[in-house]
């Protein structure tokens, strides 16, 4: 996650670098002065993400029967369509594919089968965004960024029978989440970047258990939740 986030502040000190000629002379030349007046337009974007569950227990775990959750890097891809509601508001839609894994390691065993279960995700994920921009200045502009997404589940093995016994770690296939973030517009010459940080936040629980009550892989757990990072690179 660290080797994201110096990548996204690299990216946006390069992209900042070439614009400084616009943004701090005397007469700046402003690019795309009339692209934000349009009512609907259009873009895609790229990136990176590590996704992570928060997990809630039904009684605290003893020591030697903790469950370890570890995120690793995906990425990302997906289109952008947006309406202008407002001189600092718009909707946007930005239907996207993620590819996740996390690997969660349950303490209390000791043997690889049934110690470790890695949970790969092919999630599609259809957001409805509201964001918020604050006065244009030179060609930057911050926003703000929040919604609410549905997410379905593409590798979910909500439909398997089996159980963690036959090493079937099972999740619901469509989550509902909400997303908070923030960026910059960075307005060059043919489009306009924008570079964003995002947090997406489960709302509700999604693990599928075991049928048996007692499982040692779901049986104390109360809820599993989707938490992750997404960091985009979106074109316009």
């Amino acid at each position: 996650m660290k080797k994201i986030v110096v990548l996204f502040l690299l990216l946006s000190l390069y992209a900042n670098a070439q614009l400084g000629k616009s943004m701090f002379t005397k007469d700046p030349i402003i690019n795309l002065e009339n692209f934000d007046k349009q009512r609907v337009y259009w873009g895609y974007f790229l990136g990176f993400s590590s996704f992570d569950f928060k997990t809630d227990f039904k009684t605290n775990p003893a020591p030697n029967k903790l469950i370890d959750v570890k995120g690793n890097s995906g990425f990302n891809v997906g289109l952008v369509g947006v309406l202008r509601l407002h001189e600092y508001i718009e909707l946007r839609f930005e239907p996207g594919l993620y590819y996740a894994s996390r690997m969660l390691t349950y303490s209390e065993f000791t043997t690889e089968r049934d110690r470790v279960r890695d949970v790969k995700a092919t999630y599609i994920d259809f957001p409805l965004l509201v964001k918020f921009s604050s006065l244009r200045t030179g060609n930057v502009r911050p926003y703000l960024v929040g919604g609410l997404s549905s997410t379905l589940n593409l590798s979910s093995n909500a439909k398997s029978k089996d159980g963690n016994e036959l090493q079937k770690f099972r999740v619901k296939q469509w989550t509902q989440n909400y997303t908070v973030g923030f960026g910059i517009d960075l307005y060059f010459e043919y489009f306009k970047f924008s570079p964003s940080i995002r947090g997406v936040f489960g709302l509700k629980d999604e693990l599928i258990r075991d049928a048996d009550p007692n499982s040692p892989w779901t049986g104390n757990i109360e809820s599993i939740k989707t938490r992750a990072v997404l960091i985009n690179f979106t074109f316009h």
